[in-house]
């Protein structure tokens, strides 16, 4: 395969030499987004980005739940200071805001399950040992009697892949029992076709009614088993299976017998090509309460000069996860998210205030905060599927989910490497800091797939997400990866996440430089940025090629 070489590629090598001092011919008019951004000078204030995750981080919020009053207290503050800085609103009909309606779904009663094989036995299945079950958005209330059950491999249709589990399967009315993650055909490191957004789509496609995973092993299902009683949340009205579930290895095998072993086998060198009959019907009664929650994005805009109706995105949610049932033993009880993501949201308010003092950008760039991260990406999912802006004509998505606290690092770290030119034009600003982008270090975690960032992906917009180096200037990955490791320890999701004075932002600002960099390159260039010939997510982005000039 030929390769095409990128104009962005290119053209940020010839402006990053001339900035390193070479001698070099007046540029034409398509090296000015890279010249433009190379003599910025966007200044960061420790000071205010202390101040902003001291506020947001604070008690008063009650750790910004979905909702709450920390909602409403962390919106003010965000339209505040947008104002002040003479931002406009970003979203529909001159609003600040974007509504996200919110159900969180309770279980009423433990769900109850049953098989029936081709001998005519009905065979109980004891929830939360056997299988676990939760209603899908579309009705909290789910009885079917007598679903064909079938095995769909992992349930992934990549053609550019050669692999389809699929074929032209017609599943209406049926539960179909999928694989967890992806075969190591489509690599070692997680993927989009290993996402539970790819699985359940396919399975909508090809009309099932229910979508069972099967966890390969006894961690899983226990990790299935702890999830299952507790509220969850979805975007009011999203597309989704009736109901979905797991299954335990051991309950697999008693179900499938023979014909799934067999199945199973085949699903892990190649796509089955259609579905595999499992001669089994299944019975599930499911009831949960429901909830509407009403909550909302925050928008704020800076109009593009020349082309405002192509847009650039930057995103960090505001949200976290609220308080603990129980305070614990020095009788705190308030998750308050001062890593995750107050200073994300803090890093996007002062790059909003970097974009109003520098040159105005010829496309329009866009200060998105979006709720309900932590409830699973849903004020982003939301934004993704009734756009402000439209996704086809959105040149990138660049997310700033916790800012690092570290000293300076020699490396860029960069959830999902390897996907989008954003990378490469990143890479080139990064080199005249003495850094280089390199992957985040634990690729099998599968980040890339696990911030607000991936809904624009999913939609084909070239998104990119930085995360903390590890690489230290000083001590090197010997002293960075115990350092972040630490910090993760400790903060991620702790009651122990609150605003310190002793923040180190050497690293933040750093990064900051570079994603301010990156995006006015971006919103002055005519062209678009493109996915990697090997990323998942070309044909999504190609669907929509006639929409972009």
């Amino acid at each position: 395969m030929i390769l095409r070489r990128s104009p962005f590629i290119a053209l940020a090598a010839l402006v990053l030499t001339a900035c390193a001092g070479a001698s070099v011919s007046p540029p034409p008019a398509r090296l000015d987004a890279f010249a433009t951004a190379s003599a910025a000078t966007p200044q960061f204030s420790a000071q205010r980005l202390s101040d902003h995750i001291k506020y947001l981080a604070s008690d008063e919020l009650e750790g910004r739940f979905p909702g709450l009053i920390g909602e409403q207290l962390t919106l003010a503050y965000l339209q505040r200071q947008y104002e002040a800085m003479g931002l406009e609103p970003g979203g529909r009909d001159g609003s600040w805001l974007q509504p996200v309606d919110l159900v969180r779904f309770t279980p009423e009663r433990a769900p109850t399950a049953a098989w029936t094989g081709a001998d005519g036995v009905r065979h109980a299945l004891v929830s939360g040992t056997d299988i676990t079950l939760r209603a899908g958005p579309a009705d909290p209330m789910v009885k079917i009697d007598g679903a064909p059950l079938v095995f769909a491999g992992y349930g992934i249709v990549a053609p550019e892949r050669g692999w389809d589990d699929y074929g032209d399967a017609d599943l209406t009315g049926k539960v179909v029992v999928i694989l967890r993650a992806q075969p190591d055909a489509l690599g070692v490191d997680p993927n989009f076709y290993g996402s539970g957004t790819h699985k359940t789509q396919e399975a909508l496609k090809h009309g099932a009614v229910g979508v069972i995973s099967l966890q390969d092993n006894d961690g899983r299902w226990r990790r299935a088993v702890g999830g299952a009683t507790r509220p969850q949340m979805t975007v009011k009205g999203a597309k989704d299976a009736r109901f979905t579930g797991s299954i335990s290895p051991a309950t697999g095998t008693a179900i499938g017998g023979d014909v799934l072993t067999e199945a199973l086998a085949r699903a892990k060198t190649g796509g089955l090509g259609g579905v595999v009959d499992l001669g089994v019907r299944l019975d599930v009664d499911i009831a949960e309460t429901t909830e509407v929650i009403h909550s909302n994005n925050l928008l704020a805009k800076i109009p593009g000069t020349t082309r405002p109706d192509e847009y650039v995105v930057y995103s960090a949610h505001w949200d976290h996860v609220g308080k603990a049932r129980e305070p614990n033993t020095e009788g705190d009880d308030i998750f308050n998210g001062a890593w995750d993501n107050a200073s994300g949201t803090a890093g996007l308010i002062e790059m909003a205030r970097a974009f109003k003092a520098g040159p105005t950008p010829e496309r329009t760039v866009v200060f998105l905060h979006v709720t309900a991260e932590e409830q699973g990406l849903l004020g982003s999912e939301a934004y993704a599927s009734d756009p402000v802006y439209p996704l086809a004509k959105t040149a990138a998505d660049i997310n700033i989910d916790m800012l690092p606290f570290t000293p300076a690092t020699r490396d860029v770290a960069v959830f999902g490497v390897g996907k989008s030119e954003l990378e490469d034009i990143l890479g080139r600003f990064a080199a005249v800091q003495g850094r280089t982008v390199t992957g985040d270090g634990y690729p099998q975690e599968g980040f890339y797939y696990r911030s607000d960032h991936f809904n624009f992906a999913a939609g084909g917009v070239p998104a990119l997400m930085p995360w903390s180096g590890r690489d230290f200037v000083e001590g090197g990955l010997e002293a960075g990866a115990p350092y972040y490791e630490a910090q993760m320890a400790r903060y991620y999701h702790k009651l122990t996440d609150e605003w310190r004075a002793d923040y180190d932002f050497t690293a933040a600002f750093q990064n900051l430089d570079l994603l301010y960099r990156l995006g006015l390159t971006v919103a002055d260039s005519e062209t678009w940025p493109a996915w990697k010939p090997s990323a998942e997510f070309n044909a999504i982005r190609d669907a929509s090629a006639d929409q972009r000039r």
